[in-house]
């Protein structure tokens, strides 16, 4: 899946905007800058759980005879992404 640059943008006027927010509530520049990201890669990962969850139920209704080989392939993914860590 190709970046969409038009959420590129969004992103970077969100993280100014929270950016601002967090140093105008006193914390220092840099603080703030991490502090800014950090919610919002933790606001992008709840919206893909959301999204995940979603998916995994509308497919145990209307596709029940594909839902397990999707929960199969998802922990084949986590695996495989646990093994790269270690």
């Amino acid at each position: 899946m190709l970046p969409d640059p038009a959420a590129d943008v969004v992103r970077q006027q969100a993280l100014a905007a929270l950016t601002a927010t967090f140093i105008a509530q006193g914390h220092p520049t840099q603080y703030a800058q991490h502090m800014a990201t950090a919610a919002i890669f933790q606001a992008d990962l709840e919206l893909r759980n959301a999204q995940l969850t979603r998916l995994l139920s509308w497919l145990k209704l209307e596709h029940p005879e594909v839902h397990s080989t999707a929960l199969a392939l998802l922990e084949s993914i986590r695996e495989e992404f646990e093994r790269r860590l270690q």
